[in-house]
């Protein structure tokens, strides 16, 4: 009989549990729907202990049919012993406990009589059958459901009772939908009205688990207080694990979390509590606490709006809880004779089985239901409140509401708002009513008011009343005597208010009134104050002491009886005026394109702020940064997009500095930063590395996403230092960056003035060279693998310097490409191989073309197609004698322009060649439309030939698509005899290379020239 009354304790601990339920729901969620939580609470234990009784009992713990639904018991009470009856208690608890958990996640919106259908649904087809398939031989020994026949343990309901309810309700939220602007951005829904009753309810429940859990053993034996034991540890980490998790990203303890975080871990253990040790449930609690919080971010995430965060805190944790039972039990205890890892996969498919079942069914009965029901309620509804939407329940507060809006709507304030004694929303109707009669009285004492200004203003002359300046006469003692209403509108004071108060004490800011005072007593002749007959420009006060700009002209004449002298004030608003001057002020010192600051005002800026450090022995910070290759994207995709990332580039500052900071674009890509507050170098490269970061995210121009690099210099001041010398330094600490490896930050130094300088000593060296004709040409034939002949050559600049010798193209090309003395490079070299071709006219052998590679800055450049016209007229030299090769990159800032050029190239029969093929803006589109004759596979395609397998593909598709539209097409940069033959087997003959001739001086060219034309005549001749 003992095991009797304990599982009648445990039923009735379980009951308990729905008044933790109400609570905890009733405090998470707004007042104006609390009376709908306690209908919707106790009317599905109704409903689901009914159904339960005649049905859900018979299809869960019935005769088994085939392990799936259960065929007998139904309308259970008859004949019934008292071991029967008390089971039949505790499982009724149970199906209870399931229907309320859905109530708590559609709370605030979901129509009472469409969540007691839903509570009809799943205590007649969803639980009982779940439950039919784990535990039903716990009832019918001699039968068992099919997933408890796998060896599925369950042992109190994590999956059966909570996840059921999860299931159920995540697709009733999904159906239903969120609650009114719960994830309108910038509104936050209210976290309930009273988060301590929630925390009452959580005890409750809590309370309630030890029957839950504890009862399921379905008798008092020895295992009771380790199950107890599990219960309350993974209770209690649940709710450190909640709490640690939120705390760690919000860096607060929300109550919410932490109550969640409880239920969580007593859901989690539910299912195991039997088999686990006392490690295992903190283990198991505290994830579960994590898995909480960590699935309430996600729903929130998906948009899905679960109220009381039921789905984390019952369907999530129950589902680990489940799984727990293979991770953490003692599988002698669990008894099933399987494996960890085969426990684990029956687990596995009875929370897989379950939740298919569950969304299944109740998706396609509440789709259906929801035809003839209503399941939610109308938006006018949700915003009344569900109290009186559902229920026609009223409360004094609302009483109070509807009389006041009855006030509103018929502006009637003549009747009070009831007042209910000894209730607080009666003492709030009495103050109203208070209020009421105060603003009343005031009315019509202010009507009163307004009457007598009617009479006064009927007997002011037309120019007081049409006056749109203020005009106030003062006596001699400055008091007011006319006050016009003009005056009234500008102080906001009215006329009944001042009238003969002194003006100066009313309206004059205390700091100036003792020099007006000493002016009025001259009678505004002296010239420490106002002067009489001139236009003074002077700030006065409103009544509510705001101060502003006026304009005051003052006259004098003396009263009616030829006594005293009277003053008339003449003060005009120039508020507008002075706010006009600061705007143009303020765009004067600023940037029209990016509204910072422009390089007039940071200067000034500059110089005051340097000299407030002098004075206070403080230091000041100077950002310089330059956009890396910003003119490649101006010339690429033009101004335009230029200007859009210089835009992008200053809001991108705007949110990394602080409010104390001062920002400016200096000119072109060019951005100044000055730091004047806690100035450190530690703050100086903090700051540079927030602006590194932020600055990598891609920028999207003309619908391409943009990786901009970023250079910046940090100088710091000292005691000596100026403006320009800061600037100056930062500047050169900027260069400094680029020179090593761009898009970093670098502080300044001395030692970098003299690499700064020696950066230009190189850019003048280039100069030299040019004018001292310290360059020469090389020629790298190009060879024919498929007849085994030269083709052409490409001519390659190099720089014999006379105290370093020869210089490669890689040490000064990047310096002159950043300088504009690329294009005197490009115009020396073509001069140079046109001569050059010029001078082998005369030999006895054939000629072949020379190839010039071109910048796209000197290709884009007015005149360049005329140039190379004038260069083949002068030396008579055909133009099939040269070929220009040119980058991808030109052809993307105007396109029209480059066909016009290439044609004209063409005309002269210049071949032309896309050098670096695949490594820039590679485009079929430009294929089609410009006169290509040549494209050139860049060397790094190559290089990866038998390295790379892509390295191969691309090669055999740039082949083919050179083959597609009749081009030829050059690989460059062969270095061995495997690139060679895959080259070949490709289709792709026409190489360059190493492997084949390194680049040679004239002679030696030549040399090669003729003795292929000697081989030739010789095959010829044989």
């Amino acid at each position: 009989m003992i095991d009797v009354v304990w599982v009648l304790i445990s039923a009735s601990l379980v009951f308990l549990m729905q008044a933790g339920f109400l609570c905890l729901e009733s405090g998470r969620i707004r007042s104006k729907n609390s009376i709908n939580v306690a209908a919707k609470n106790i009317s599905d234990f109704i409903i689901s202990s009914a159904v339960f009784n005649v049905l859900g009992f018979g299809l869960m713990f019935g005769a088994s049919y085939q392990g799936f639904i259960g065929i007998s018991e139904f309308l259970f009470g008859d004949n019934s012993n008292p071991e029967s009856i008390s089971f039949f208690l505790f499982q009724m608890m149970f199906c209870g406990t399931a229907a309320t958990l859905v109530s708590g996640a559609v709370a605030e919106r979901m129509t009472f009589v469409g969540y007691l259908v839903m509570t009809v649904i799943l205590s007649a087809v969803i639980y009982p059958v779940v439950g039919h398939w784990a535990w039903n031989g716990i009832f019918q020994t001699e039968s068992q459901g099919w997933l408890e026949k796998s060896g599925f343990v369950d042992f109190a309901g994590s999956t059966v009772v909570h996840s059921v309810g999860g299931w159920v309700a995540l697709v009733a939220i999904f159906l239903i939908g969120p609650r009114l602007r719960r994830f309108e951005k910038g509104i936050n829904l209210p976290q309930g009205s009273n988060l301590p009753l929630s925390g009452l309810g959580v005890l409750l429940i809590w309370l309630g688990w030890v029957g839950f859990n504890g009862g399921s053993t379905l008798s008092l034996n020895e295992s009771v207080p380790h199950i107890l034991l599990n219960t309350f540890l993974s209770a209690i980490w649940g709710g450190v694990g909640a709490s640690l998790i939120f705390y760690l990203h919000k860096r607060y303890v929300d109550v919410s979390q932490l109550l969640n975080g409880v239920i969580a871990g007593l859901v989690g253990i539910t299912a195991g509590c039997h088999v686990i040790s006392a490690s295992g449930a903190i283990m198991v609690g505290f994830i579960s606490g994590i898995i909480c919080v960590l699935g309430s971010y996600l729903m929130d995430r998906c948009k899905l709006d679960d109220a009381l965060d039921v789905v984390p805190a019952h369907l999530l944790a129950g589902i680990w809880g489940t799984l727990a039972v293979a991770l953490f039990g003692d599988l002698e205890l669990i008894g099933t004779g399987l494996s960890r890892w085969e426990q684990l996969e029956i687990q596995t498919a009875g929370i897989a089985s379950i939740g298919f079942y569950c969304v299944t069914v109740s998706f396609i009965l509440l789709k259906c239901i929801g035809w003839f029901v209503k399941l939610r309620v109308t938006e006018e509804q949700e915003e009344q409140g569900l109290n009186i939407a559902e229920h026609r329940a009223a409360t004094e507060l609302i009483d109070l509401l509807n009389s006041m809006q009855y006030q509103e709507d018929k502006a009637d304030f003549s009747h009070h708002v009831p007042e209910e004694p000894f209730t607080e929303v009666g003492q709030i109707a009495k103050q109203y009513n208070q209020v009421i009669d105060r603003v009343s009285q005031e009315i019509t004492e202010r009507d009163s008011a307004l009457n007598r200004f009617k009479e006064s203003e009927m007997r002011k002359s037309a120019i007081l009343d049409s006056s749109m300046d203020c005009i106030v006469t003062i006596n001699d003692q400055g008091r007011i005597m006319e006050y016009n209403p003009a005056a009234e509108r500008t102080f906001g004071v009215l006329k009944k208010q001042v009238e003969g108060e002194n003006f100066i004490e009313f309206f004059v800011p205390e700091k100036d009134r003792s020099s007006i005072v000493a002016s009025l007593d001259t009678g505004f002749s002296s010239s420490g104050g106002w002067l009489i007959n001139r236009r003074n420009h002077f700030q006065l006060q409103r009544g509510d002491h705001q101060v502003f700009p006026v304009e005051i002209a003052i006259t004098k004449a003396l009263n009616e009886r030829g006594g005293s002298q009277e003053f008339t004030l003449h003060i005009r608003d120039v508020t507008r005026h002075v706010k006009l001057q600061q705007r143009l002020r303020f765009l004067a010192y600023s940037d029209p394109l990016t509204s910072l600051f422009n390089r007039t005002y940071m200067t000034e800026q500059l110089e005051r702020a340097l000299q407030n450090a002098q004075d206070r022995h403080l230091k000041v910070a100077l950002l310089f940064l330059d956009l890396d290759k910003f003119k490649t994207i101006n010339d690429t995709l033009g101004h335009k997009a230029g200007d859009e990332l210089l835009c992008e580039v200053a809001d991108r500052l705007t949110q990394t500095v602080l409010k104390s900071d001062v920002i400016a674009r200096w000119g072109g890509d060019e951005f100044l930063i000055m730091l004047t507050e806690d100035v450190s170098e530690v703050r100086a490269k903090v700051l540079s590395k927030a602006i590194l970061d932020i600055m990598h995210e891609p920028v999207t121009l003309l619908d391409k996403p943009v990786k901009v690099g970023t250079s910046i210099g940090i100088a710091l001041s000292d005691q000596q230092c100026d403006a320009e010398t800061l600037i100056q330094h930062a500047d050169m600490a900027m260069y400094w960056a680029k020179q090593n490896g761009r898009d970093n930050a670098k502080l300044f130094q001395s030692y970098m003035a003299k690499e700064v300088t020696s950066g230009f000593q190189k850019e003048q060296d280039i100069k030299d060279a040019l004018d001292n004709d310290q360059f020469f040409l090389v020629f790298q034939p190009q060879i024919d693998t498929a007849y085994g002949r030269i083709f052409g050559f490409e001519a390659l600049i190099r720089w014999l310097h006379p105290k370093m010798g020869t210089i490669s193209p890689d040490d000064f090309i990047p310096q002159a490409e950043e300088s504009n003395l690329i294009c005197r490079i490009d115009e020396w070299v073509l001069e140079k191989t046109v001569k050059t071709l010029d001078t082998w006219r005369s030999l006895e052998f054939d000629i072949q073309p020379v190839a010039v590679n071109i910048s796209g800055r000197h290709f884009a450049a007015e005149g360049f197609l005329e140039s190379i016209q004038t260069l083949l007229e002068r030396y008579d030299v055909p133009g099939s004698w040269l070929k220009i090769e040119i980058t991808e990159g030109v052809f993307i800032h105007n396109m029209d322009y480059c066909v016009e050029v290439m044609s004209g190239l063409k005309q002269l029969g210049v071949e032309i060649s896309v050098d670096d093929f695949g490594t820039g803006y590679s485009s079929l589109h430009y294929l089609k439309m410009l006169p290509l004759d040549v494209l050139k596979i860049d060397k790094s395609f190559v290089s990866e030939i038998g390295d790379n397998v892509e390295g191969r593909k691309i090669c055999e598709a740039i082949v083919q698509l050179a083959q597609n539209l009749e081009l030829e097409v050059i690989a460059e940069g062969v270095e061995n005899s495997h690139q060679c033959e895959v080259l070949n087997s490709l289709g792709c003959h026409l190489h360059q290379g190493y492997y084949h001739h390194k680049p040679l001086i004239e002679e030696a060219a030549l040399e090669m020239l003729r003795t292929q034309s000697l081989q030739v005549e010789n095959s010829k001749t044989g």
